[in-house]
Protein backbone atom coordinates (compact mmCIF):
# COMPACT_ATOMS: atom_id res chain seq x y z
CA UNK A 1 0.00 0.00 0.00
CA UNK A 2 2.96 2.41 0.60
CA UNK A 3 4.62 1.54 -2.33
CA UNK A 4 1.20 1.78 -4.26
CA UNK A 5 0.85 5.54 -2.84
CA UNK A 6 4.46 6.67 -3.20
CA UNK A 7 5.34 5.44 -6.45
CA UNK A 8 2.76 7.99 -8.20
CA UNK A 9 3.84 10.57 -6.43
CA UNK A 10 7.47 10.28 -7.34
CA UNK A 11 6.98 9.70 -11.01
CA UNK A 12 4.46 12.85 -11.31
CA UNK A 13 7.10 15.34 -9.38
CA UNK A 14 9.60 13.98 -11.34
CA UNK A 15 7.64 15.15 -14.74
CA UNK A 16 6.13 18.34 -12.58
CA UNK A 17 10.27 19.25 -12.12
CA UNK A 18 11.47 18.99 -15.35
CA UNK A 19 8.66 20.86 -16.71
CA UNK A 20 8.75 23.05 -14.25
CA UNK A 21 12.44 23.61 -15.15
CA UNK A 22 12.40 24.29 -18.70
CA UNK A 23 9.63 26.61 -18.51
CA UNK A 24 11.14 28.77 -16.01
CA UNK A 25 14.52 28.76 -17.47
CA UNK A 26 12.31 30.01 -20.33
CA UNK A 27 11.36 32.92 -18.61
CA UNK A 28 14.26 33.55 -17.15
CA UNK A 29 15.53 33.67 -20.46
CA UNK A 30 13.18 36.09 -22.02
CA UNK A 31 12.92 38.59 -19.21
CA UNK A 32 16.42 38.95 -18.78
CA UNK A 33 16.49 39.31 -22.43
CA UNK A 34 14.58 42.40 -22.14
CA UNK A 35 16.00 43.48 -18.71
CA UNK A 36 19.74 43.71 -20.62
CA UNK A 37 18.51 45.59 -23.91
CA UNK A 38 16.96 48.33 -21.67
CA UNK A 39 19.89 48.50 -19.24
CA UNK A 40 22.43 48.52 -22.38
CA UNK A 41 19.96 51.08 -23.94
CA UNK A 42 20.21 53.04 -20.80
CA UNK A 43 24.31 53.09 -20.13
CA UNK A 44 24.71 53.83 -23.83
CA UNK A 45 22.08 57.12 -23.46
CA UNK A 46 24.12 57.75 -20.22
CA UNK A 47 27.66 57.55 -22.75
CA UNK A 48 25.78 59.57 -25.08
CA UNK A 49 25.06 62.82 -22.84
CA UNK A 50 28.45 62.48 -21.66
CA UNK A 51 29.61 62.65 -25.53
CA UNK A 52 27.07 65.49 -26.16
CA UNK A 53 28.38 67.53 -22.60
CA UNK A 54 32.05 67.07 -24.94
CA UNK A 55 30.76 68.70 -27.91
CA UNK A 56 28.75 71.24 -26.12
CA UNK A 57 32.71 72.37 -25.38
CA UNK A 58 33.78 72.10 -28.55
CA UNK A 59 31.05 73.89 -30.81
CA UNK A 60 31.23 76.69 -27.88
CA UNK A 61 33.10 80.09 -28.94
CA UNK A 62 35.46 80.35 -26.30
CA UNK A 63 36.54 77.01 -27.82
CA UNK A 64 36.73 78.23 -31.47
CA UNK A 65 38.84 81.49 -30.07
CA UNK A 66 41.20 79.51 -27.52
CA UNK A 67 41.98 77.14 -30.63
CA UNK A 68 42.52 79.64 -33.27
CA UNK A 69 43.94 82.20 -31.70
CA UNK A 70 47.84 82.59 -32.80
CA UNK A 71 51.30 83.31 -30.80
CA UNK A 72 51.40 86.64 -31.89
CA UNK A 73 48.15 87.63 -30.03
CA UNK A 74 48.96 89.75 -27.03
CA UNK A 75 49.43 88.13 -23.77
CA UNK A 76 46.14 89.96 -22.92
CA UNK A 77 44.31 88.45 -26.13
CA UNK A 78 45.24 85.09 -24.96
CA UNK A 79 44.77 85.28 -20.97
CA UNK A 80 40.89 86.50 -22.22
CA UNK A 81 40.13 83.41 -24.51
CA UNK A 82 41.71 81.05 -21.94
CA UNK A 83 39.57 82.59 -19.11
CA UNK A 84 36.09 82.29 -21.39
CA UNK A 85 36.87 79.02 -22.36
CA UNK A 86 38.06 77.72 -18.25
CA UNK A 87 34.46 79.85 -17.88
CA UNK A 88 32.53 77.97 -20.44
CA UNK A 89 34.04 74.48 -19.32
CA UNK A 90 33.19 75.79 -15.55
CA UNK A 91 29.51 76.14 -16.47
CA UNK A 92 29.31 73.01 -18.38
CA UNK A 93 30.62 71.16 -15.26
CA UNK A 94 28.56 72.57 -12.97
CA UNK A 95 25.32 71.87 -14.97
CA UNK A 96 26.22 68.29 -14.35
CA UNK A 97 28.34 68.31 -10.69
CA UNK A 98 26.61 65.42 -9.41
CA UNK A 99 28.01 62.80 -12.24
CA UNK A 100 31.18 64.90 -13.22
CA UNK A 101 33.99 64.62 -11.32
CA UNK A 102 36.55 67.00 -13.26
CA UNK A 103 36.82 68.08 -16.94
CA UNK A 104 40.47 68.20 -18.40
CA UNK A 105 41.33 69.72 -21.90
CA UNK A 106 44.94 68.93 -23.26
CA UNK A 107 46.25 70.56 -25.73
CA UNK A 108 49.18 69.23 -27.94
CA UNK A 109 50.61 72.53 -29.90
CA UNK A 110 49.91 74.69 -26.69
CA UNK A 111 51.16 72.22 -24.40
CA UNK A 112 49.10 73.79 -22.01
CA UNK A 113 46.73 70.84 -19.50
CA UNK A 114 43.21 73.13 -18.56
CA UNK A 115 41.78 71.14 -15.43
CA UNK A 116 38.34 72.33 -14.30
CA UNK A 117 36.81 71.39 -11.03
CA UNK A 118 35.70 72.52 -8.09
CA UNK A 119 39.03 74.00 -8.27
CA UNK A 120 40.53 74.92 -11.55
CA UNK A 121 44.44 74.43 -12.56
CA UNK A 122 46.09 75.50 -15.44
CA UNK A 123 49.80 74.16 -16.76
CA UNK A 124 52.14 72.98 -18.88
CA UNK A 125 52.58 69.60 -18.44
CA UNK A 126 56.41 67.99 -18.29
CA UNK A 127 55.26 65.25 -20.63
CA UNK A 128 52.21 64.11 -22.14
CA UNK A 129 49.10 63.31 -20.20
CA UNK A 130 48.66 59.15 -20.17
CA UNK A 131 45.46 59.07 -21.91
CA UNK A 132 46.38 61.21 -24.82
CA UNK A 133 49.51 58.83 -25.29
CA UNK A 134 46.93 56.21 -25.08
CA UNK A 135 44.81 57.83 -27.88
CA UNK A 136 47.70 58.37 -29.90
CA UNK A 137 48.94 54.37 -29.20
CA UNK A 138 45.22 53.05 -30.37
CA UNK A 139 44.40 56.14 -33.17
CA UNK A 140 41.10 56.35 -31.58
CA UNK A 141 38.74 59.31 -31.73
CA UNK A 142 37.59 57.95 -28.11
CA UNK A 143 38.36 56.72 -25.04
CA UNK A 144 36.18 54.93 -21.81
CA UNK A 145 38.94 54.12 -19.31
CA UNK A 146 38.41 52.83 -15.60
CA UNK A 147 40.51 55.30 -13.46
CA UNK A 148 43.31 53.25 -11.49
CA UNK A 149 43.43 53.71 -7.65
CA UNK A 150 39.73 55.23 -7.86
CA UNK A 151 37.22 52.25 -9.03
CA UNK A 152 34.06 54.56 -8.71
CA UNK A 153 35.07 56.69 -11.32
CA UNK A 154 36.05 56.31 -15.06
CA UNK A 155 37.20 58.56 -17.68
CA UNK A 156 35.99 59.16 -20.96
CA UNK A 157 38.24 60.80 -23.88
CA UNK A 158 37.56 62.50 -26.79
CA UNK A 159 39.90 63.40 -29.45
CA UNK A 160 40.32 66.88 -30.90
CA UNK A 161 41.08 67.03 -34.39
CA UNK A 162 41.47 69.60 -37.18
CA UNK A 163 38.61 70.11 -39.40
CA UNK A 164 41.18 70.21 -42.83
CA UNK A 165 43.36 67.49 -42.37
CA UNK A 166 42.07 65.71 -39.71
CA UNK A 167 45.34 65.67 -37.29
CA UNK A 168 45.04 65.20 -33.48
CA UNK A 169 45.63 68.69 -31.73
CA UNK A 170 44.31 67.79 -28.28
CA UNK A 171 41.86 66.05 -26.34
CA UNK A 172 38.58 66.59 -23.93
CA UNK A 173 38.73 64.11 -20.94
CA UNK A 174 35.55 64.08 -18.98
CA UNK A 175 35.89 61.96 -15.39
CA UNK A 176 32.76 60.53 -13.98
CA UNK A 177 30.99 58.98 -11.22
CA UNK A 178 30.04 54.94 -12.19
CA UNK A 179 26.94 55.84 -10.32
CA UNK A 180 25.80 57.51 -12.64
CA UNK A 181 24.92 54.49 -14.34
CA UNK A 182 23.35 52.48 -11.53
CA UNK A 183 19.82 53.51 -12.14
CA UNK A 184 19.84 51.89 -15.70
CA UNK A 185 22.19 48.76 -14.24
CA UNK A 186 19.52 48.25 -11.19
CA UNK A 187 17.45 47.06 -13.69
CA UNK A 188 19.35 43.84 -13.67
CA UNK A 189 18.91 43.56 -10.46
CA UNK A 190 15.86 40.97 -10.48
CA UNK A 191 18.10 38.33 -9.17
CA UNK A 192 20.15 38.57 -5.41
CA UNK A 193 22.43 35.86 -7.25
CA UNK A 194 23.16 37.52 -10.30
CA UNK A 195 26.52 39.67 -11.09
CA UNK A 196 26.01 42.48 -13.05
CA UNK A 197 29.67 44.22 -15.11
CA UNK A 198 30.60 46.52 -17.97
CA UNK A 199 33.25 45.35 -19.67
CA UNK A 200 35.72 47.26 -22.12
CA UNK A 201 36.73 46.22 -25.34
CA UNK A 202 39.46 43.52 -24.05
CA UNK A 203 36.67 42.09 -21.51
CA UNK A 204 38.54 43.45 -18.73
CA UNK A 205 35.90 44.55 -15.92
CA UNK A 206 35.56 48.35 -15.52
CA UNK A 207 32.71 48.70 -13.49
CA UNK A 208 30.68 46.00 -11.17
CA UNK A 209 27.47 47.52 -8.99
CA UNK A 210 26.77 44.12 -7.30
CA UNK A 211 28.10 41.03 -5.93
CA UNK A 212 29.20 37.79 -8.26
CA UNK A 213 31.51 36.48 -9.69
CA UNK A 214 32.34 36.40 -13.68
CA UNK A 215 32.57 33.19 -15.41
CA UNK A 216 35.36 32.85 -18.23
CA UNK A 217 34.77 34.97 -21.05
CA UNK A 218 37.66 33.36 -23.24
CA UNK A 219 37.06 31.95 -26.38
CA UNK A 220 33.07 33.13 -26.14
CA UNK A 221 32.38 35.44 -29.53
CA UNK A 222 30.09 38.14 -28.15
CA UNK A 223 27.54 39.93 -30.73
CA UNK A 224 29.18 43.47 -31.73
CA UNK A 225 25.97 45.06 -31.16
CA UNK A 226 22.25 44.47 -29.39
CA UNK A 227 21.31 41.57 -26.83
CA UNK A 228 22.33 38.17 -26.62
CA UNK A 229 22.67 35.44 -24.11
CA UNK A 230 24.96 32.47 -23.66
CA UNK A 231 24.45 29.26 -21.44
CA UNK A 232 27.34 28.30 -20.00
CA UNK A 233 27.98 24.57 -17.63
CA UNK A 234 27.11 27.15 -14.38
CA UNK A 235 25.94 30.65 -15.92
CA UNK A 236 23.43 32.07 -17.85
CA UNK A 237 25.65 34.72 -19.23
CA UNK A 238 23.51 37.78 -20.73
CA UNK A 239 25.08 40.94 -22.66
CA UNK A 240 23.94 43.82 -24.19
CA UNK A 241 26.74 46.61 -26.67
CA UNK A 242 25.43 49.82 -26.84
CA UNK A 243 25.96 51.00 -30.51
CA UNK A 244 29.46 52.82 -31.23
CA UNK A 245 31.37 52.57 -27.43
CA UNK A 246 32.93 49.43 -27.20
CA UNK A 247 31.40 48.89 -23.56
CA UNK A 248 29.72 45.80 -22.88
CA UNK A 249 26.97 45.35 -20.28
CA UNK A 250 27.18 41.85 -18.67
CA UNK A 251 24.45 39.51 -16.47
CA UNK A 252 26.03 35.90 -15.47
CA UNK A 253 22.94 34.42 -13.57
CA UNK A 254 24.01 31.14 -11.81
CA UNK A 255 22.16 28.11 -12.96
CA UNK A 256 21.38 27.20 -9.39
CA UNK A 257 19.24 29.68 -9.26
CA UNK A 258 16.85 28.08 -11.64
CA UNK A 259 17.80 24.67 -9.64
CA UNK A 260 16.45 26.24 -6.25
CA UNK A 261 13.50 27.43 -8.13
CA UNK A 262 12.48 23.50 -9.51
CA UNK A 263 13.68 22.44 -6.06
CA UNK A 264 10.59 24.07 -4.47
CA UNK A 265 8.51 21.82 -6.63
CA UNK A 266 10.49 19.07 -5.96
CA UNK A 267 9.78 19.61 -2.40
CA UNK A 268 6.42 19.94 -2.51
CA UNK A 269 6.43 16.96 -4.47
CA UNK A 270 8.18 15.06 -1.68
CA UNK A 271 5.54 16.48 0.81
CA UNK A 272 2.75 14.61 -0.81
CA UNK A 273 5.35 11.76 -1.46
CA UNK A 274 5.43 11.64 2.36
CA UNK A 275 1.67 12.15 3.10
CA UNK A 276 0.76 9.59 0.73
CA UNK A 277 3.04 7.38 2.27
CA UNK A 278 1.91 8.79 5.99
CA UNK A 279 -1.74 8.21 4.76
CA UNK A 280 -0.64 4.52 3.34
CA UNK A 281 0.66 3.38 6.66
CA UNK A 282 -2.14 4.81 8.71
CA UNK A 283 -4.96 3.15 7.32
CA UNK A 284 -2.81 -0.19 6.90
CA UNK A 285 -1.72 0.16 11.00
CA UNK A 286 -5.68 0.86 11.20
CA UNK A 287 -6.91 -2.35 9.46
CA UNK A 288 -4.34 -4.43 11.44
CA UNK A 289 -5.75 -3.09 14.81
CA UNK A 290 -9.20 -3.40 13.55
CA UNK A 291 -7.86 -7.45 13.43
CA UNK A 292 -6.19 -7.36 16.12
CA UNK A 293 -8.27 -5.12 18.50
CA UNK A 294 -8.89 -7.29 21.62
CA UNK A 295 -5.00 -7.95 22.59
CA UNK A 296 -4.00 -4.69 21.85
CA UNK A 297 -6.32 -3.34 24.10
CA UNK A 298 -5.24 -5.95 26.91
CA UNK A 299 -1.58 -4.69 25.94
CA UNK A 300 -2.09 -0.59 26.54
CA UNK A 301 -4.10 -1.59 29.76
CA UNK A 302 -1.35 -3.57 31.03
CA UNK A 303 1.36 -0.74 30.02
CA UNK A 304 -0.79 1.73 30.71
CA UNK A 305 -1.71 0.81 34.10
CA UNK A 306 -1.99 3.33 36.99
CA UNK A 307 -1.54 2.07 40.71
CA UNK A 308 -2.15 4.92 42.51
CA UNK A 309 -5.87 6.26 40.78
CA UNK A 310 -8.88 3.97 40.26
CA UNK A 311 -10.09 2.81 36.82
CA UNK A 312 -13.33 1.45 35.48
CA UNK A 313 -12.65 -1.54 34.62
CA UNK A 314 -13.84 -2.69 31.01
CA UNK A 315 -17.43 -3.70 30.29
CA UNK A 316 -17.73 -6.95 29.60
CA UNK A 317 -18.84 -6.97 25.52
CA UNK A 318 -16.59 -9.98 24.80
CA UNK A 319 -16.85 -14.14 26.12
CA UNK A 320 -14.17 -14.82 24.47
CA UNK A 321 -10.64 -15.72 26.08
CA UNK A 322 -9.54 -12.41 25.70
CA UNK A 323 -12.36 -10.99 27.03
CA UNK A 324 -12.21 -13.53 30.02
CA UNK A 325 -8.57 -12.23 30.64
CA UNK A 326 -9.17 -8.89 30.25
CA UNK A 327 -11.85 -8.64 33.05
CA UNK A 328 -9.78 -11.00 35.46
CA UNK A 329 -6.89 -8.40 34.88
CA UNK A 330 -8.72 -5.53 35.86
CA UNK A 331 -9.84 -7.53 38.81
CA UNK A 332 -6.46 -7.80 40.04
CA UNK A 333 -5.69 -4.44 39.02
CA UNK A 334 -8.31 -3.24 41.58
CA UNK A 335 -7.02 -5.46 44.16
CA UNK A 336 -3.56 -4.64 43.94
CA UNK A 337 -4.78 -1.03 44.05
CA UNK A 338 -6.31 -1.03 47.06
CA UNK A 339 -3.32 -3.12 49.05
CA UNK A 340 -1.06 -0.15 48.24
CA UNK A 341 -3.43 2.30 49.72
CA UNK A 342 -4.00 0.13 52.44
CA UNK A 343 -0.12 -0.40 52.81
CA UNK A 344 0.75 3.15 52.42
CA UNK A 345 -1.72 4.13 55.09
CA UNK A 346 -0.34 2.40 58.04
CA UNK A 347 3.24 2.94 56.96
CA UNK A 348 2.24 6.59 56.77
CA UNK A 349 0.19 6.60 60.19
CA UNK A 350 3.31 4.75 62.04
CA UNK A 351 5.97 7.01 60.69
CA UNK A 352 3.51 10.37 61.73
CA UNK A 353 3.26 8.57 65.35
CA UNK A 354 6.96 8.21 65.25
CA UNK A 355 7.79 11.52 64.26
CA UNK A 356 5.47 13.09 66.96
CA UNK A 357 6.90 10.90 69.69
CA UNK A 358 10.10 12.14 68.22
CA UNK A 359 9.03 15.85 68.44
CA UNK A 360 7.74 15.44 71.91
CA UNK A 361 11.39 14.89 73.61
CA UNK A 362 13.92 17.01 74.65
CA UNK A 363 17.54 15.95 75.52
CA UNK A 364 17.01 15.50 79.57
CA UNK A 365 20.92 15.97 79.98
CA UNK A 366 20.30 19.29 78.09
CA UNK A 367 17.85 20.04 80.26
CA UNK A 368 19.26 18.74 83.03
CA UNK A 369 22.37 21.18 82.80
CA UNK A 370 19.79 24.29 82.16
CA UNK A 371 18.63 23.30 85.55
CA UNK A 372 21.59 23.32 86.81
CA UNK A 373 23.04 26.88 85.32
CA UNK A 374 19.59 28.62 86.30
CA UNK A 375 20.52 27.36 90.14
CA UNK A 376 24.10 28.71 89.56
CA UNK A 377 22.89 32.12 88.20
CA UNK A 378 20.74 32.82 90.64
CA UNK A 379 23.82 33.58 93.08
CA UNK A 380 25.98 35.70 90.79
CA UNK A 381 23.53 37.32 88.06
CA UNK A 382 21.27 39.54 88.03
CA UNK A 383 17.12 38.33 87.98
CA UNK A 384 16.82 39.82 84.21
CA UNK A 385 19.81 37.61 83.14
CA UNK A 386 17.76 34.81 84.35
CA UNK A 387 14.36 35.21 83.07
CA UNK A 388 16.06 35.64 79.66
CA UNK A 389 17.01 31.91 80.51
CA UNK A 390 14.09 30.96 81.98
CA UNK A 391 12.35 32.47 79.04
CA UNK A 392 14.04 30.72 76.01
CA UNK A 393 13.55 27.32 77.72
CA UNK A 394 9.96 28.28 77.68
CA UNK A 395 9.98 29.24 74.21
CA UNK A 396 11.81 26.21 73.33
CA UNK A 397 9.04 23.57 75.51
CA UNK A 398 6.46 25.65 73.86
CA UNK A 399 7.61 25.28 70.54
CA UNK A 400 7.99 21.38 71.11
CA UNK A 401 4.17 21.37 72.26
CA UNK A 402 2.63 23.74 70.92
CA UNK A 403 3.26 23.57 67.41
CA UNK A 404 1.29 21.01 65.81
CA UNK A 405 2.11 20.83 62.27
CA UNK A 406 5.10 18.55 61.13
CA UNK A 407 6.64 21.65 58.58
CA UNK A 408 7.74 24.68 59.85
CA UNK A 409 9.33 27.69 58.59
CA UNK A 410 12.94 28.73 58.47
CA UNK A 411 12.26 31.63 60.71
CA UNK A 412 10.65 29.46 63.39
CA UNK A 413 13.38 27.09 63.02
CA UNK A 414 15.49 29.57 63.35
CA UNK A 415 14.21 31.36 66.26
CA UNK A 416 13.96 27.50 68.26
CA UNK A 417 17.90 27.53 67.51
CA UNK A 418 18.41 30.86 68.53
CA UNK A 419 16.73 30.22 72.24
CA UNK A 420 18.79 27.31 72.41
CA UNK A 421 22.24 28.88 71.18
CA UNK A 422 21.53 31.47 73.94
CA UNK A 423 21.34 29.08 76.78
CA UNK A 424 24.51 27.71 75.47
CA UNK A 425 26.04 30.82 75.15
CA UNK A 426 25.48 31.48 78.82
CA UNK A 427 27.03 27.80 79.67
CA UNK A 428 30.15 28.36 77.59
CA UNK A 429 30.63 32.23 77.47
CA UNK A 430 34.20 31.80 77.66
CA UNK A 431 34.97 29.95 74.69
CA UNK A 432 31.68 29.49 72.23
CA UNK A 433 31.88 32.28 69.28
CA UNK A 434 28.52 31.31 67.03
CA UNK A 435 27.22 32.99 63.95
CA UNK A 436 23.41 32.39 63.06
CA UNK A 437 22.82 34.18 59.16
CA UNK A 438 19.18 36.10 58.76
CA UNK A 439 16.63 34.16 56.99
CA UNK A 440 15.79 36.99 54.59
CA UNK A 441 13.91 35.85 51.75
CA UNK A 442 14.06 32.30 52.41
CA UNK A 443 11.84 32.71 56.11
CA UNK A 444 8.75 31.68 54.89
CA UNK A 445 10.17 28.42 53.56
CA UNK A 446 9.29 24.98 54.77
CA UNK A 447 11.37 22.27 56.11
CA UNK A 448 10.61 19.65 58.85
CA UNK A 449 10.04 20.82 62.30
CA UNK A 450 13.28 20.38 64.66
CA UNK A 451 15.70 20.07 61.71
CA UNK A 452 18.44 22.40 62.75
CA UNK A 453 18.85 22.39 65.99
CA UNK A 454 19.35 18.77 66.53
CA UNK A 455 22.00 18.99 64.28
CA UNK A 456 23.58 22.01 66.09
CA UNK A 457 22.75 19.58 69.24
CA UNK A 458 24.92 16.86 68.03
CA UNK A 459 28.17 19.56 67.09
CA UNK A 460 28.21 19.75 70.97
CA UNK A 461 27.63 16.70 72.04
CA UNK A 462 30.04 14.96 69.61
CA UNK A 463 32.20 17.71 68.03
CA UNK A 464 32.75 20.38 71.25
CA UNK A 465 32.76 17.89 74.06
CA UNK A 466 36.17 16.84 74.29
CA UNK A 467 37.68 20.13 72.23
CA UNK A 468 40.06 22.24 73.75
CA UNK A 469 40.55 25.60 73.10
CA UNK A 470 37.84 27.85 71.51
CA UNK A 471 34.26 26.50 69.73
CA UNK A 472 33.26 27.95 66.60
CA UNK A 473 29.62 27.23 64.97
CA UNK A 474 28.08 29.27 61.80
CA UNK A 475 24.63 28.99 59.74
CA UNK A 476 24.99 29.99 56.87
CA UNK A 477 21.76 30.01 54.23
CA UNK A 478 22.98 29.00 50.28
CA UNK A 479 20.50 28.71 47.22
CA UNK A 480 21.24 26.33 44.71
CA UNK A 481 19.90 25.20 41.61
CA UNK A 482 17.29 22.86 43.10
CA UNK A 483 16.80 24.76 46.08
CA UNK A 484 17.97 25.69 49.14
CA UNK A 485 21.12 24.79 51.40
CA UNK A 486 21.17 25.01 55.31
CA UNK A 487 24.97 24.49 56.06
CA UNK A 488 25.96 24.35 59.28
CA UNK A 489 29.65 24.36 60.11
CA UNK A 490 31.89 23.48 63.78
CA UNK A 491 35.45 23.41 64.50
CA UNK A 492 35.41 20.68 66.48
CA UNK A 493 37.09 17.71 66.74
CA UNK A 494 35.86 15.75 63.16
CA UNK A 495 35.23 12.36 62.23
CA UNK A 496 37.91 9.77 60.68
CA UNK A 497 37.74 8.78 57.38
CA UNK A 498 36.04 5.25 58.38
CA UNK A 499 33.46 6.77 60.86
CA UNK A 500 32.74 9.55 57.90
CA UNK A 501 32.01 6.84 55.45
CA UNK A 502 29.39 4.66 58.25
CA UNK A 503 27.49 7.86 58.90
CA UNK A 504 27.32 8.68 54.99
CA UNK A 505 25.79 5.81 54.30
CA UNK A 506 23.48 5.60 57.29
CA UNK A 507 22.49 9.10 56.29
CA UNK A 508 21.90 8.33 52.72
CA UNK A 509 20.03 5.35 53.11
CA UNK A 510 17.00 5.35 50.86
CA UNK A 511 15.08 3.25 53.27
CA UNK A 512 12.53 5.87 54.74
CA UNK A 513 12.77 5.07 58.39
CA UNK A 514 12.77 6.73 61.21
CA UNK A 515 15.79 6.02 63.57
CA UNK A 516 14.25 6.01 66.89
CA UNK A 517 17.28 4.40 68.90
CA UNK A 518 18.57 7.06 71.57
CA UNK A 519 17.51 9.96 73.33
CA UNK A 520 17.37 12.88 71.17
CA UNK A 521 16.57 13.63 67.29
CA UNK A 522 19.93 13.30 65.50
CA UNK A 523 21.02 13.51 61.78
CA UNK A 524 19.36 10.33 60.68
CA UNK A 525 16.00 11.41 62.12
CA UNK A 526 16.59 14.87 59.79
CA UNK A 527 17.55 13.00 57.15
CA UNK A 528 14.97 10.50 56.67
CA UNK A 529 11.92 13.31 57.48
CA UNK A 530 13.02 15.20 54.44
CA UNK A 531 13.20 12.84 52.14
CA UNK A 532 9.55 11.52 53.81
CA UNK A 533 8.58 15.41 52.92
CA UNK A 534 10.34 16.16 49.84
CA UNK A 535 11.35 12.88 48.19
CA UNK A 536 14.43 11.47 47.40
CA UNK A 537 16.43 14.17 45.80
CA UNK A 538 16.61 16.35 48.82
CA UNK A 539 18.24 15.50 52.60
CA UNK A 540 21.51 15.95 53.91
CA UNK A 541 25.46 15.65 52.86
CA UNK A 542 28.42 15.75 55.93
CA UNK A 543 31.98 16.76 54.87
CA UNK A 544 34.38 16.40 58.11
CA UNK A 545 37.86 15.92 58.68
CA UNK A 546 39.76 14.51 61.90
CA UNK A 547 40.39 17.59 64.00
CA UNK A 548 39.12 19.84 61.49
CA UNK A 549 36.14 20.15 62.64
CA UNK A 550 32.40 19.29 60.54
CA UNK A 551 30.07 20.51 58.02
CA UNK A 552 26.25 19.31 57.47
CA UNK A 553 23.95 20.71 54.59
CA UNK A 554 20.55 20.71 54.51
CA UNK A 555 19.09 20.42 50.92
CA UNK A 556 15.56 21.65 50.70
CA UNK A 557 13.50 22.69 48.00
CA UNK A 558 12.25 26.33 47.97
CA UNK A 559 8.64 25.97 49.04
CA UNK A 560 6.07 27.82 51.06
CA UNK A 561 2.88 26.66 52.79
CA UNK A 562 0.11 25.30 50.64
CA UNK A 563 2.74 22.66 48.92
CA UNK A 564 3.32 20.58 51.88
CA UNK A 565 0.92 17.99 50.57
CA UNK A 566 1.77 18.38 46.88
CA UNK A 567 5.19 17.41 47.82
CA UNK A 568 4.30 14.42 50.28
CA UNK A 569 2.61 13.03 47.12
CA UNK A 570 5.30 13.50 44.89
CA UNK A 571 7.29 11.63 47.34
CA UNK A 572 5.18 8.46 47.54
CA UNK A 573 4.84 8.47 44.00
CA UNK A 574 9.05 8.55 43.79
CA UNK A 575 8.83 5.43 45.98
CA UNK A 576 6.44 3.35 44.42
Amino acid sequence: MVCIAVIPAITVTWLAAGNTRRALEQEVIQSNLSRIAWAGEAVGSHLTQLNNLIYTLMISPAFGEYTAGEDGQSLSAQFTAQRNLINTATAIYYSSHSSLVEIELYFKEKNRLLTVSERDNIQSPPSEPAVWRELVKRNADYLIQSRPGVPEEFTLTRSLNKFENKSRFGSISLKVKWRMMDNGLDLLRSESEAGVFLLDEAGQVMYQPTSGSLPELQGLHLKQSGAGYERLPDYYLFYYQPDGWGVTVVKALPVSYIDQSVATTQKYGLIVGVVSAASAALLAALLAYTVSRPIIRLARSMRGMNWLREEEGPSPNRYDEIGLLELRFHTMSSRIREHIRNEYSINLEKQTAQLKALQAQINPHFLQNTLQLIGSMSFSKAPSDIYRIIQSLSEMFRYVIREPDELATIRMELKHLSNYMHIQGQRYSNKLSYEVEEAGEYADCLLPKLSLQPIVENAFMHGFDRKKGNWELRVQLVPNEEGLCIRITDNGLGMSAARLDEVRARVGSPSGLLWTSGSSIGLYNVAARIRLHFGGAYGLTIDSSLGAGTTVSIYIPIRKKGEAHDAEQRSFNQQQ
